[in-house]
């Protein structure tokens, strides 16, 4: 037997699946196809999570678009971080070329131009649906995670959602928010005193410079009404499954709000999807591209919040794909969770450079028909190592593969295009609405002014029963007296508007948290 047919009979063991599966492309042997030796991934696998890397420009993007729209034929929806602007696409067919004819006769596949169903969306001011999320519903812990606080700052966060919950101030967004800490130190601080003990004005300081340095990152715009429902994104349309393309080219440089932005999403997943089981097919997959963004600026809190996610959600049925440029980008607890690798080819310009090439060849399946640092290095666009999950949980053997092409468009969407995908969507007229109910900030506000009008109230009294007072010269005051004086009116009308907004707000009630 050629070294080719034993190949091919190698691949045909590891890939032969009996349930159904996604064809990725091709294997190689010595720089050559095989034809119809089919490189395959069973869909039963498909929420073990995953891995796409490679140099820039070999192919990652294109191997994305492939695997959203298999997912999609197979009505299985995906969400795709689009940092480059380059999936689009996916909303328009794609034209076939010799190249496009060359490879689909080599895998053995059908090949039709075809648009997918599409959803565009934003969490800042690129055009599409707007994802938000109220500060109610990270709560103080996934707070205190993204804004890196130590156990000081997290107790003063955690007393500021209990205070406001058992005040009925809704916390909505970033403004809410400093607005209590603001009344914690100042107004309220007598009031929190009586309840919770003495806070530290420097503390409450430290924590407000940390959300200013969020919203600089244009986390105003993510925080807020109307929170977005996870379960919008599993949709399906004339039975394929509708990829969510979340468009991001505008926060490449506020890695803080990504990385905010991603955990909340995946938190948000897991709390509100149900347990599936085994359902032969994911109910929905991630892919996170320049997944380095998420893992490199982010403190050790919030990579083990995602380490725990990671492991976890894959029995709602969710499978999370990460894309970046090396597999060492990925933190190895969260890359031992990864069922299927795809590896595109690796540059070798530095001593460093070739000590990583040898590291990322370690973390695949040994293989007798090539070495594995040497292909990494060599091979061309389009091309990558592959390794999968069989249906067993057994990983398949590593095969260099000659992948498939997309059937949609490998390019971006025009303006118009844009605008007529926003204008069709039912989601966009959703959720596109500017809400700003009555929340911490206003009531905050409100009572503020009132026991600040009381306190005016009973001086100007005061001053008044003084002047008509006969035969008696007013008395002198000390200015410590005055101070008293102040506080203490201050302090009952404070009192008086609490007692009174009991009863008035005990009927209003935030969003979930």
């Amino acid at each position: 037997m050629s070294k080719t047919d034993e190949f091919k009979a190698h691949l045909e063991k590891g890939y032969t699946f009996k349930g159904d599966s996604i064809i990725l492309g091709t294997g190689i042997v010595d720089h050559e196809p095989i034809p119809q030796a089919q490189i395959k991934i069973p869909l039963k696998t498909l929420n073990r999570h995953g891995m796409i890397a490679g140099a820039t420009g070999t192919g990652k993007t294109i191997t994305l678009q492939v695997l959203a729209e298999q997912l999609s034929h197979h009505g299985i929806p995906s969400v795709m971080m689009d940092l480059k602007g380059d999936l689009s696409g996916l909303a328009q067919a794609g034209q076939m070329n010799p190249i496009i004819e060359k490879r689909i006769g080599l895998i053995g596949i059908d090949y039709e131009p075809t648009k997918f169903p599409v959803e565009l969306m934003s969490i800042s001011n690129e055009k599409g649906v707007k994802l938000k999320a109220t500060v109610s519903e990270f709560g103080p812990v996934l707070i205190s995670q993204i804004l890196e606080l130590n156990d000081t700052q997290r107790g003063v966060i955690a007393l500021v959602f209990r205070y406001c919950d058992t005040h009925h101030l809704p916390l909505l967004d970033l403004k809410d928010l400093k607005k209590v800490l603001q009344y914690v130190i100042n107004e309220g601080k007598q009031e929190i005193m009586k309840e919770f003990g003495a806070v530290s004005p420097a503390t409450v300081n430290t924590i407000m410079r940390k959300i200013i340095e969020l919203e600089q990152q244009g986390a105003e715009n993510f925080f807020g009404e109307l929170s977005f429902d996870v379960n919008d994104f599993v949709q399906t349309e004339n039975g394929k499954g509708v990829i969510s393309i979340i468009r991001l080219t505008d926060i490449q440089n506020r890695p803080k709000l990504f990385s905010t932005f991603m955990l909340s999403l995946l938190s948000e997943i897991y709390e509100t999807f149900p347990e599936e089981g085994d359902t032969g097919k994911p109910k929905l997959c991630l892919f996170i591209d320049e997944a380095h963004l998420v893992f490199s600026n982010a403190s050790k809190d919030l990579i083990d919040k995602i380490e725990a996610i990671v492991k976890l959600i894959r029995s709602k049925g969710v499978g999370v794909y990460f894309c970046t440029q090396t597999p060492t980008d990925v933190p190895e607890k969260v890359l031992g969770q990864l069922g299927l690798k795809i590896q595109h080819s690796l540059r070798a310009f530095t001593a460093k450079d070739r000590t990583a090439i040898k590291k990322t060849a370690e973390n695949y399946p040994l293989t007798d028909f090539y070495k594995t640092d040497e292909i990494l290095t060599s091979m061309g666009i389009g091309e990558a190592l592959v390794t999968a999950l069989n249906e067993k949980g057994i990983p398949t053997p590593l095969a260099h593969t000659l992948l498939r092409s997309p059937e949609s468009r490998m390019n971006i969407l025009a303006p118009e295009e844009i605008n007529d995908l926003v204008n069709k969507s039912s989601l966009v007229r959703k959720y596109n609405v500017e809400i700003d109910r009555k929340s911490a900030f206003e009531i905050l506000d409100e009572k503020i002014t009132r026991a600040e009008q009381m306190a005016a109230e009973q001086a100007a009294e005061s001053t008044t029963a003084q002047r008509r007072s006969p035969g008696r010269p007013p008395k002198e005051t000390s200015m410590i007296e005055d101070l008293s004086k102040n506080t203490m009116v201050r302090q009952i009308g404070r009192t008086i508007f609490r007692e009174l907004a009991r009863g008035i707000m005990g009927s209003l009630s935030g969003k979930k948290r």
